[in-house]
This record gives C-alpha cells, structure tokens and sequence, in this order.
C-alpha cells in the first residue's frame, strides 16, 4: 500500500541564513598567520597573575581566615606538580600549609587565592626566597 501523503518539495525551499560572524574566530576566517596563537599569553603577565593571587603567602608567613591559621611551609609554582596536588588539571599554583590552631595539624594543598577575608598574622622572614624551590625552571 503506497503512502497518501505527497513527497516534500525540497526546491522549493529556500535556504536558510547563516548566522552572522562571532566576535572572535570559529574557524569560517581565515587564519592570519598559521604559526600565530589567537591570544599569545607571556610568562611575565602568568608571574603576576600567580603573585597576586598568592598574595604574602610566602614559606614561613602565618596568615587567618575563616577556616583557621596557617603557616605556609611551600609554595607550589609548577602547574604540573600544582595540578597533582590540588587534584585540578587548570591549577598554575598551590600552597601547601598547615593549620597552626590544631595541635595535630596536618601539612595539606590549598589552591584558593588571597582575598579581603584573609589576615596577615606574620610575613614571610626577609632572607625566604620569594618562590621556594617548586617553581618552574627558568
């Protein structure tokens, strides 16, 4: 038994309108450069950006917030050895700290940056090296 309903007319269609070209490149324009990178990052802005977010958290300081006092024992600047400990593949640093307010305090990574709710309690000694031997070689 043939079917009662009559084939679409695909001619008579017409196309529809492509829709109009993002802000930045989806692979429709062509490549300027082929070596290029869209957004070329340089290691000294990565530096200050990891020196803002950390903060004063540097080996020997004791800072506070809400979830207790830490001394800093290291700090972390190698984004693979960074992302193992925090357990997160877009980590570019980590701190690693012990909480000075439990007597069995643990030495443990923190990833979290420094904001307006953490106190400065003692800062780093002068003779510390800015980055403990963790970071990246140069």
């Amino acid at each position: 038994m043939q079917s009662m309903a009559s084939p679409p007319v695909m001619e008579a269609r017409t196309p529809l309108p492509r829709r109009p070209a993002p802000h930045e490149r989806d692979g429709r324009q062509p490549a300027p450069d082929a070596g290029a990178r869209p957004h070329p990052q340089h290691r000294l802005a990565v530096t200050a950006i990891v020196d803002r977010e950390v903060g004063p958290r540097r080996p020997g300081a004791i800072y506070q917030n809400v979830g207790g006092r830490f001394e800093v024992l290291a700090l972390v600047t190698n984004p693979n050895e960074a992302a193992a400990l925090l357990r997160r593949d877009s980590a570019r640093w980590a701190v690693i700290v012990r909480d000075t307010l439990r007597p069995d305090g643990q030495p443990f990574a923190v990833g979290s940056v420094w904001t307006t709710s953490d106190h400065l309690i003692r800062s780093a000694p002068a003779g510390a090296p800015g980055r403990a031997g963790y970071g990246p070689a140069a």
